[in-house]
């Protein structure tokens, strides 16, 4: 059952298959960096009486919790 329709899907993934290896690496790489600025300024919204330092290593603590740790 599709709660939400997602029109433009097919032609996300027929351009997924058009890019070489590398460019959807750094597309990986470009989207991991967007989510973690993302998340950081999240961080900065929420602890509005914090410092950087502390937000900071709140950032890494639950950073730290989004490794696999199986390797």
């Amino acid at each position: 059952m599709e709660i939400k329709p997602h029109p433009n899907h097919h032609l996300y993934l027929h351009i997924l298959r058009k890019m070489s290896p590398e460019q959807r690496l750094a597309k990986a790489f470009e989207l991991s960096e967007m989510t973690k600025k993302l998340f950081l300024q999240g961080l900065r919204i929420r602890f509005l009486n914090k410092d950087e330092m502390e937000i900071k290593q709140i950032y890494l603590e639950r950073i730290a919790k989004c490794y696999n740790r199986n390797y």
